[in-house]
């Protein structure tokens, strides 16, 4: 796992090589409790290492999305700007260019366009919006980190 530390250097690669490593102990354990009868204690120590590995997992997700937003490459660093503003202007498209093409269509005898199905873009913009949430709580009780 020493690969994962080179790869994204420092805290971040230990972070996630130590993550991977505790997979594989729950795993290890999650197998043993299949096949054998467990007593409430073992049970509910199972219960406690999968909740410890959730987050685990949860802090070197964040981990990651620190490196990747510090990033200067477009690619690594833009594309939750990119996927929100491709979901902003569809939605806009949806809701605002639609209707008056639909309108024009009618009064100028040209043919409709077809519904724009945004079931996709407010899944989109709501996983984003639900992220961007969490940094106004941020900006809002001061605990922020400089930019």
């Amino acid at each position: 796992m020493s690969w994962f530390s080179s790869i994204l250097g420092g805290v971040a690669g230990e972070t996630l090589s130590g993550t991977l490593n505790g997979v594989g102990d729950a795993a290890i354990k999650l197998r043993e409790a299949i096949t054998g009868d467990l007593s409430p204690e073992k049970k509910a120590e199972i219960e406690m290492k999968a909740i410890e590995l959730e987050q685990a997992l949860a802090a070197a997700q964040a981990e990651v999305n620190k490196i990747e937003a510090a990033s200067p490459s477009l690619f690594i660093a833009g594309w939750r700007p990119a996927a929100g503003w491709l979901g902003v202007i569809g939605l806009a498209c949806a809701a605002i260019g639609r209707p008056l093409l639909a309108w024009a269509s009618i009064n100028f005898g040209w043919e409709a366009p077809p519904e724009i199905d945004t079931g996709i873009l407010i899944t989109l913009l709501m996983g984003l919006l639900g992220l961007g949430t969490m940094r106004t709580v941020e900006k809002a009780k001061g605990v922020e980190g400089n930019r």
